[in-house]
């Protein structure tokens, strides 16, 4: 963590600021801290691996004693995969250490179960092209992400890395701007190991009040976790105090207790969520179904196009934008592809393989319950197609020819971060 995460951290218990406690503990690289122990008025908190560890449990308490007792890898083991075996910690702790490993390998030795598989294919099921459409679209206006943004329950940090590129810095100093917070230190861990090199991470309960200061967030981002917390009424008011009222609190893929949804949580109506949020904030919802339309066939993000909640009717899921700033609600028109900020790895849900003329690619889901919940990718993603080149290997655009452009789009490629393997 960077000193400057001092500047808006707070105690999610007392509310005061934190001071690092100077003891042999403490790891600290210039103004990087990798290890030591946060102090505010009534409690004490963990580093490790450059993530404070905001919660007072009994992991927190083991992490602070391992480190204070000169343990330190020993805290960044329990707090990974504390009931793993031998062997399991052993390769962790080499990957840690970089000897090798990819974002694929640490996620299966972490997560073998239905939330690493969504967590291996993140970077192009549809819920994740229509969030990065919305980001791209608010970001056409340079002060949405000109201050430092959260992503809220951001797990691995797929979309954390998304604001990171959607950012438009105003000043030199642009330390502690893009932070990712998580219940989960493991997924914190991947983010900034794999994902996104470089964010912030901050482990913390969106149960519980918000381990920020007021207003430090031009943006904050709660994607798809937001049916799943229990306080909902005091995360609202959270993310809008830390956001303020010319933040923007952006809420995709919410859960709409009228309709069908996998792993709904507890949902409620569109008005409800509606009605969360007040104030000088304006609060619009939009049609999920209607934004990856208009992303598929028109490059577009209509922002203007917002819905009541009896136009959303049984529709499973919708989008959540509440602002003061109104002149964002307009329509977006999308500039197609991206340019590439990782490297080029064909989508995982693609079999390959060898054929006579070049290679074939094939969809091949990993599961029948992932295809049932994200079979809309067919949508983008053709069930088989050939290759001339070699597909395996390094990737150029140059190598695709005039193809390359529609294999991005489309997401048979993906702009995968370094390191993330396939």
């Amino acid at each position: 963590m960077n000193v400057a995460l001092l500047d808006i951290l707070r105690c999610p218990f007392c509310g005061t600021a934190f001071t690092v406690v100077e003891n042999e503990a403490l790891v600290r690289r210039g103004d990087e801290i990798q290890q030591g122990v946060l102090g505010c008025e009534c409690c004490a908190f963990p580093v490790v691996a450059g993530i404070p560890v905001l919660i007072a449990d009994d992991d927190a308490r083991r992490a602070i004693a391992a480190i204070e007792s000169g343990q330190g890898r020993e805290a960044l083991l329990d707090l990974l995969a504390r009931a793993a075996d031998e062997p399991t910690r052993r390769r962790l702790s080499e990957i840690a250490d970089g000897e090798g490993g990819t974002y694929r390998e640490a996620l299966a030795l972490l997560c073998d179960d239905a939330e690493g598989v969504y967590l291996r294919h993140r970077l192009a099921d549809p819920t994740y092209v229509t969030m990065e459409a919305v980001l791209d679209a608010l970001s056409q206006d340079p002060a949405t992400f000109a201050g430092r943004v959260l992503d809220l329950c951001g797990g691995a940090g797929h979309v954390t890395r998304l604001l990171a590129q959607f950012r438009h810095p105003t000043g030199a100093n642009d330390s502690a701007a893009t932070v990712l917070a998580d219940l989960h230190f493991w997924k914190l861990w991947l983010a900034r190991r794999f994902v996104a090199p470089g964010i912030e991470a901050v482990v913390c309960n969106a149960d519980s009040p918000l381990p920020f200061g007021r207003e430090c967030f031009s943006a904050v981002l709660l994607a798809d976790a937001f049916p799943y917390i229990w306080h909902k009424r005091l995360a609202v008011e959270e993310m809008m105090r830390v956001a303020g009222d010319d933040g923007v609190v952006v809420m995709p893929h919410l859960h709409s207790s009228l309709g069908e949804n996998h792993s709904a949580g507890d949902t409620l109506t569109p008005a409800a969520y509606r009605d969360l949020f007040h104030g000088s904030r304006e609060t619009r919802l939009f049609s999920d179904a209607s934004l990856l339309d208009d992303v598929l066939e028109s490059s577009v993000v209509d922002l203007g196009d917002a819905r009541t909640p009896d136009e959303l009717g049984e529709e499973p899921s919708f989008t959540l934008i509440s602002t003061g700033r109104t002149e964002l609600f307009r329509r977006h028109q999308l500039a197609r592809p991206r340019a590439v900020t990782g490297e080029l790895l064909v989508n995982p849900l693609y079999r390959v393989d060898a054929a006579a003329s070049g290679w074939t690619l094939t969809l091949d889901f990993p599961t029948p319950e992932y295809e049932d919940e994200f079979g809309a990718c067919r949508r983008y993603l053709p069930e088989r197609l050939a290759l001339a080149v070699d597909p395996t290997g390094p990737i150029s655009p140059e190598s695709l020819g005039d193809a390359y452009e529609d294999l991005l789009d489309r997401r048979v490629l993906i702009d995968a971060p370094l390191g993330y393997g396939r």
